[in-house]
């Protein structure tokens, strides 16, 4: 209180309070309605005061609040200000933000497909847009002042990592850069790299979350709550927290008990006993349905939810289950503001295409506030999902792990179907971070006092596993940074071959890779000193005890080199006798379970030949299937004959005998023992070991009998200490090694590419041939196949939709490779020149192979895939949506997003062609605009 002030004090109150009316962040904190959290307001002034920031914080926390102040900074400042996404619909959603604070004239919008007032003060993009203008030198970054990076943790994804790394790392140093992360554990050592290669950075770390999250599991008809005690509510407070013992013991008794019910206990009365028991215990506990589930929530006022389901159909599945079960979460006036505002949004839409886009099902379930969100629907139809949602006119949503990217959209509550996704190879558990992003979507700020996330329960659940996903609320950052053809080229042009390896080795990758060196290296200081005190212990006063220790220690690995050929060459003798035998030889096995006499019934030999054996492997030898003494039929293997085996006697197996007749067994058998039972099989003699006459071995023992330490009475416990040095320095070299392939890593991968492309004559010496400028225009995975076609031909002559149909082999990527189906193919030039193209990757392929340029670590060129060249060729060949989309068995939404991309990559096509005496860059445009159209073109911004 004023009055309680000291007339000093009151003055610097005053003071302060005029010094913070003359920030830029004043009249900024008054565009909103509610106070700054402490973070925010710590990473403003640090804005103000000319530094870097990074912000880590998590999802809803309002940390975009800090990249809205840098616009506002950048246009008090008279300068511009660049906002980037990892996500077209991102960029979307800000733009329309941004749009509405400060109008059209001064935002614009710059993604693969949209170019919307570009040369405004303020414009969003995506990262890959930034990158190409840094390369490109475009006019455009001149009087930048600042550079927004959203969701800077994406520099961990594997596909598209680099390109955040390759912005900052190129970023002008004028250029004050607003980094803006979910919570990640090493956030101060992303801070030191950022501070390393752009200069002052302030790292500002939050780990509250603004609305509290309470955790549950829906079991049955009981909710129950995760944690017994939850007072720092999901983020990291001083109270530790209990699982529920309610919870526990609920899992216990459902993962343990076991209805077998083919139970052979006597009495009918007893196991009818048991099973109602069974039915009564059953009825209290089981996975609640997907209405059942919104039900539940909608009388609990816990509305609007997002139900995370990991599978496309598996969303539109609920969506159907909601309308069947009559479910309807709006009211009449609800209903009608859906309509007015889906009929709005939609007007463009052709009628025709309404219909085969499902539009007449999917207005029915968004009136009823029921809604699908994933990438298999039109942009279209997402972007009225997300207004709706927010709105409060959908209140449950079923949707994909892709809504929790960064996207604007908020709810009550947030529920996980099941803990367990695939991930494109396998069905893998969700990680910590996942966890947290997911549920970070539950509770909006200003709206919700409290958020929730609802796990469905399901057989198999453990609660501490859960417990320890919902507890973990960070996850490292994890450079995926690797040089690219593309990207060696134009650093080349820019800065030289000498100065571009050193800029490589500014980025994230190495500089963690040279961290982890540290801890490498402090191991093998100490092993160095070890190895000081071992030497020491084997130091003889009669000779040098290391010499006379390798010439032992050469002797034991010669000995075991011949005992390990002499075993091989035993092997080998024994799976020749196995491969002469027949059916009906009668043979004595030497060895195993089934050792004595035995009848052959089948050889079981490989190289392609049946035998009808099922689950027989062919790439251990012959297995033979033989029938006992003792009336046994088995499969031995190689393991039973240690030693050749010959034929004792021989057979008829008669044409009757069945392996599986008991009795037929018992007759082969008596007649196996009748014939040959009498004959006692030869002993093998054992062969004089190789060692003997080894003329390597007798002379090793000659100079260690010679050797002066050979007579110490104190040999042997030199030769103990002899042998720890041995296996330490063992230990080091190996440390040693995994320094020096840590070291300098991304320079080694970048000298590779470098000499792969000075022999495809893209570089000579330090220069950019005219090859290598048209490979600097051309972006992608497939960069060097592009530019290869560009420069073979292959293009030549094709008309727009054949180019479409083989630009698209460069962008798609099938979600499930199918290797047993051929795709369907445009025919004509166009399937010629797709097959040239698969040659050129092939020859591009063996190049890299022989550069040790490794596609498993990211780098070089994947297989061209063919399966949109017919889409594509149909499309530019305007042909109906229902016809192209009916041919290529692909949803809407992938359908438009390839579009997009081949779009993209045309464009670069017809920048990079030959502009004289080439067909190439005139009919990329006309392909551009064949297939820009439809449902493509209502799909953009602007």
């Amino acid at each position: 209180m004023t009055e309680d002030l000291t007339p000093a004090q009151a003055y610097a109150a005053a003071r302060a309070r005029n010094a913070e009316r003359a920030t830029a962040l004043a009249p900024f904190r008054e565009m909103y309605d509610f106070d700054l959290d402490p973070f925010q307001i710590e990473a403003c002034k640090a804005l103000e005061a000319g530094k870097g920031v990074l912000v880590a914080a998590p999802t809803g926390s309002g940390k975009t609040i800090v990249g809205e102040f840098a616009v506002h900074l950048a246009l008090t400042q008279g300068r511009k200000c660049f906002y980037t996404t990892p996500i077209k619909a991102l960029s979307n959603q800000k733009y329309a933000d941004l749009v509405k604070r400060y109008g059209p004239d001064k935002v614009g919008l710059l993604t693969g497909d949209n170019s919307v007032n570009g040369d405004a003060p303020i414009v969003v993009m995506t990262t890959e847009v930034l990158r190409n203008m840094l390369y490109a030198g475009s006019q455009a970054l001149s009087g930048l002042g600042h550079v927004v990076m959203d969701e800077v943790h994406y520099l961990s994804d594997r596909f598209r990592g680099a390109v955040w790394e390759e912005v900052i790392i190129h970023l002008p140093e004028s250029v004050t850069l607003v980094s803006l992360s979910a919570t990640v554990s090493n956030a101060e050592e992303f801070g030191d790299w950022l501070d390393t290669v752009r200069g002052d950075t302030e790292v500002i770390v939050s780990e509250s979350r603004p609305v509290p999250l309470w955790q549950h599991v829906l079991a049955g008809r009981r909710m129950y709550d995760l944690f017994e005690e939850e007072t720092d509510h999901g983020g990291r407070g001083a109270s530790r927290r209990e699982v529920n013992p309610d919870l526990l013991r609920l899992a216990r008794t459902e993962n343990t008990r076991t209805y077998n019910p083919r139970d052979r206990r006597r009495g009918k009365m007893i196991r009818e006993a048991d099973r109602e028991r069974e039915r009564r215990q059953r009825s209290r506990i089981w996975t609640p349905g997907r209405p059942e589930v919104i039900e539940r929530l909608d009388a609990e006022g816990l509305l609007p939810a997002i139900t995370f389901i990991f599978s496309r159909a598996a969303c539109e599945a609920a969506v159907q289950q909601c309308l069947y079960a009559g479910l309807r979460l709006n009211n009449d006036e609800g209903r009608l503001r859906v309509r007015e505002i889906v009929e709005e949004r939609t007007a463009s839409i052709p009628t025709e295409d309404l219909h085969v886009l499902g539009y007449y099902e999917w207005l029915e379930a968004l009136e009823r506030g029921i809604a699908a969100h994933h990438a298999g629907m039109l942009p279209t139809f997402k972007e009225v999902v997300e207004e709706l949602f927010v709105r409060g006119l959908v209140k449950a949503v079923f949707a994909t792990e892709t809504l929790a990217l960064g996207i604007n959209m908020p709810a009550r509550t947030v529920i996980l179907e099941k803990l367990v996704k695939w991930n494109g190879e396998q069905h893998a558990d969700i990680t910590p971070g996942e966890y947290t992003q997911l549920t970070g979507r539950a509770g909006r700020r200003g709206i919700d006092v409290e958020g929730h996330a609802v796990v469905l329960w399901q057989r198999g659940l453990d609660p501490e596993h859960l417990a320890g996903l919902a507890g973990t609320r960070t996850y490292p950052l994890r450079s995926s940074f690797k040089p690219s053809y593309n990207m060696a080229v134009n650093l080349v042009d820019q800065f030289g071959r000498h100065r571009s390896r050193e800029l490589l080795e500014t980025s994230f990758a190495q500089f963690q890779a040279d961290r982890s060196v540290v801890g490498i290296s402090r191991q093998v200081q100490k092993n160095e000193e070890g190895l000081d005190g071992y030497r020491e212990g084997m130091t003889c006063h009669l000779g040098d005890f290391e010499e006379y220790a390798r010439l032992r220690r050469d002797l034991k690995d010669r000995e075991t080199e011949l005992a390990k050929q002499g075993a091989a060459q035993r092997r080998a003798q024994a799976a020749g006798s196995l491969e002469k035998l027949k059916p009906g030889d009668v043979i004595h096995v030497p060895t195993g379970k089934f050792a004595g006499l035995a009848l052959v019934l089948d050889p079981g030999i490989p190289a392609g030949r049946t035998n009808g054996h099922r689950g027989f492997e062919h790439h251990d030898g012959p297995r033979p299937l033989v029938l006992t003494a003792e009336r046994q039929v088995k499969r031995l293997a190689s393991i039973d004959f240690p030693v050749p085996v010959e034929a004792l006697e021989r057979m008829r197996i008669p044409k009757s005998f069945n392996p599986r007749s008991p009795q037929s067994r018992r007759d082969l058998a008596s007649a196996l023992r009748s014939k040959a039972g009498h004959i006692n099989p030869e002993r093998h003699h054992k062969q004089r070991a190789a060692a003997a006459d080894d003329r390597e071995i007798a002379r090793l023992r000659t100079e260690i009998r010679a050797h002066p330490c050979h007579g110490c009475d104190e040999r042997e416990d030199h030769a103990r200490w002899a042998e720890r040095y041995h296996r330490l320095q063992r230990d080091t070299q190996q440390l040693e090694r995994r320094i020096e392939g840590r070291t300098n890593t991304i320079a080694r991968t970048f000298d590779r590419i470098v000499a792969l492309l000075t022999e495809l004559d893209y570089l000579r010496g330090g220069e950019v041939t005219e090859n290598g400028k048209r490979l600097a225009r051309l972006y992608g995975e497939l960069d060097l196949l592009a530019s290869e076609c560009l420069r073979d031909g292959v293009w030549e002559g094709l008309t727009p939709a054949e180019l479409a149909a083989c630009v698209s082999a460069l962008v798609f990527e099938a979600r499930q490779s199918d290797d047993a189906v051929a795709p369907k193919l445009p025919a004509g030039n166009a399937k010629a020149a797709l097959g040239e193209m698969v040659r050129i990757w092939g020859r591009l392929d063996a190049l890299e192979e022989e550069f040790k340029i490794n596609q498993a670590e990211g780098v070089g060129q994947r297989e061209p895939d063919l399966g949109f060249a017919w889409a594509a060729h149909q499309w530019a060949s305007d042909k109906s949506l229902d016809e192209v989309l009916r041919e290529a068995e692909m949803p809407a939404g992938d359908f438009v997003r390839w579009c997009k991309q081949v779009i993209d990559v045309l464009g670069q096509v017809a920048a990079a062609a030959p502009k004289e005496n080439s067909t190439v860059s005139k009919n990329a445009r006309k392909a551009v605009d064949a297939l820009l159209r439809g449902v493509v073109a209502y799909s953009s911004v602007g």
